[in-house]
């Protein structure tokens, strides 16, 4: 059966949904703190993502001893 390597490496993705949050933590309730909230939301997303993206890059990008698929 195969497995799947897991990273131990935190996303850049991550590291700047946390700096936008502690940011927005130190702000009164208001618009400029959702917004920021909603980026890090969004950065969170993206974190999920990108494992997946490269997954498939690499599934779909030919090595040296893999044939091209026509």
């Amino acid at each position: 059966m195969a497995r799947m390597q897991v990273s131990t490496e935190t996303s850049a993705w991550l590291l700047q949904a946390q700096d936008l949050l502690d940011e927005a933590h130190r702000l009164r309730p208001g618009r400029a703190r959702n917004e920021l909230r909603q980026k890090a939301k969004a950065m969170r997303e993206l974190a999920n993502l990108d494992p997946q993206l490269a997954r498939l890059d690499t599934q779909s990008t030919p090595g040296p001893d893999r044939p091209q698929r026509s």
